[in-house]
């Protein structure tokens, strides 16, 4: 097919699989600490190898997003399987702490669920000879509002809402404006307890995206990585949220989906102006991603997302996990399996194995434009 890089065209959904035949049953995880994949094909439901290309093999370093750490352990052990003589090693800490040690040339990919800013391209070419750091959009997923209230299995919010509860402007469960979203629910008169990520997260800056878009000016900060809301609680990465949110009674935070999948969580439907309220799920995200369009130019693949959206059925919290690499000046030691690695992980059968874990398998058209930039990584 012929790939259109015009930055204004839309990304149609084409005959994207929410949920394919070919996912892998590989265990996720909440660990966000650096391990290298070493399970079997058989053991973990992988892709089996003839669908791998694996390439020269030898050792892969990545860092950076924790919210696509469950669809990086998955790929990995798939093709650790399949690539025995490729390691591949995944350390989160978070999109912020990931883009720097990329452009402190530690590791050969960053995970970030944001685009590179300008400060932080400049900063790539130190490391990337001739070339730059470029946005591969790999990871397509949205941003869970989970709640643990008091007998409320069911929560709806909008977005000066949760503006407001997040920035300590809404402070016990039975507000007037909370209520008035839930007719009918009993919420406690309890306080909110509210928990941000401590550091820096790409996760935090499409949450903030979206605030800033969809309060009606009730989150007067900009879109950041860095939390800079007033008062409530914080705690590290998308696991150490998760674990809190489960502990605490009467919390809500904010979490890609697949961790509020793996830790039971319940996620509140969003009102967006449509018809009715829309469930936290990865066909309403889809939606959403079918509509995304392309604000990056040459192999820059970054995506600019309608937080504002008032579609019926279209999630407007979602995210993609960019894996940021050089376009040019890549270490020749690692050039050959990170291709590889990407290759595999831009595939259907990659796309179809993370959405088995919450994830939201990219558009076809989108798929195609990441895969033919891959060859041409230097």
């Amino acid at each position: 097919m012929k790939l259109q890089r015009n930055g204004s065209k839309a990304l149609a959904i084409g005959a994207m699989a929410l949920v394919g035949s070919l996912s892998l049953a590989a265990c996720g995880t909440d660990d966000n600490s650096t391990s290298n994949s070493g399970s079997s094909a058989a053991a973990s439901g992988a892709a089996p190898a003839a669908q791998i290309a694996c390439g020269k093999g030898g050792q892969l370093l990545g860092a950076g997003s924790t919210a696509q750490t469950n669809a990086i352990d998955v790929w990995k052990a798939a093709f650790g399987s399949a690539c025995s003589g490729s390691t591949i090693t995944y350390g989160g800490g978070g999109s912020g702490a990931g883009v720097q040690q990329f452009n402190q040339g530690k590791v050969a990919f960053a995970g970030s669920d944001s685009a590179l800013k300008p400060a932080e391209v400049d900063a790539s070419k130190q490391v990337c000879t001739g070339g730059q750091g470029v946005n591969l959009p790999m990871v397509g997923g949205l941003i869970s509002i989970v709640f643990n209230v008091e007998n409320v299995d069911k929560l709806v919010l909008d977005g000066p809402t949760i503006a407001k509860i997040f920035d300590s402007q809404i402070a016990k469960w039975n507000d007037p404006a909370i209520a008035a979203l839930n007719p009918g629910v009993a919420l406690p008169d309890a306080p909110i307890q509210a928990i941000h990520r401590s550091d820096d997260s790409g996760t935090t800056a499409n949450l903030t995206g979206y605030l800033a878009k969809a309060s009606g000016g009730a989150w007067t900060y900009p879109a950041s990585k860095t939390w800079a809301g007033k008062g409530g609680q914080s705690a590290n990465g998308s696991a150490g949220v998760s674990a809190q949110v489960k502990q605490v009674k009467n919390s809500i935070s904010y979490v890609e989906l697949s961790y509020a999948q793996t830790n039971s969580l319940k996620s509140a439907a969003i009102n967006t102006g449509a018809s009715k309220p829309v469930d936290a799920t990865a066909e309403n995200a889809a939606t959403t991603f079918s509509k995304a369009k392309i604000a990056g130019t040459g192999s820059d693949l970054a995506l600019g997302l309608d937080y504002a959206t008032k579609d019926e059925g279209a999630y407007p919290i979602v995210l993609v996990t960019y894996e940021i690499v050089c376009d040019k000046g890549n270490k020749a030691e690692s050039l050959d399996t990170l291709k590889s690695f990407l290759t595999y992980t831009i595939s259907d059968a990659g796309q179809q194995a993370i959405g088995a874990k919450g994830y939201v398998p990219l558009p076809k058209e989108l798929s195609a434009k990441v895969q033919a930039v891959i060859p041409t990584l230097a």
